[in-house]
């Protein structure tokens, strides 16, 4: 599993011209789920999230974490991170999850995601989505469960 966590000032997502998730201050987490994820893979990268030190503290120092700030989270399906760029010109996305799966995940990891109380918006799943933000640094990181 792939995030890519944005530390944002403001998120949104939009299908078909309506806005259907929106969170203030906190991360937007783009998620990709490659064919070999399991649950394993999102409790690590739920637990890893939710307590990565990376908001600013008192003194300007990132030394805070999601939850200490009363930060939320915009996550958004995105297999396109399990793509293989390294041959030929045209990803190959094969190690992508198939959509049963992906989205199961996909649910599991906003699930646990919100147990740890963080406010948890989301795109849809499969759709066409605009993604909009406010990167905060920029603060951006990529984690991913099978590298950790």
């Amino acid at each position: 599993m792939i995030g890519v966590i944005q530390r944002t000032k403001s998120g949104s997502v939009t299908v078909d011209e309506k806005t259907i998730g929106q969170i203030n201050h906190g991360f937007v987490i783009l998620l990709g789920v490659a064919d070999t994820d399991e649950k394993e893979d999102g409790d690590y990268l739920s637990e890893k999230i939710a307590h990565l030190r990376v908001f600013d503290d008192e003194n300007g120092k990132m030394n805070l974490s999601i939850l200490d700030v009363d930060g939320s989270a915009l996550v958004i399906s995105q297999f396109t991170l399990c793509g293989d760029t390294r041959k030929g010109r045209r990803p190959s996305f094969v190690h992508a999850a198939p959509p049963e799966k992906g989205n199961s995940l996909y649910e599991y990891f906003m699930t646990q995601l919100k147990a740890k109380g963080i406010p948890v918006e989301s795109g849809k799943f499969g759709a066409m989505m605009d993604v909009a933000l406010v990167n905060n640094g920029p603060v951006t990181f990529v984690l991913d469960s099978k590298n950790p």
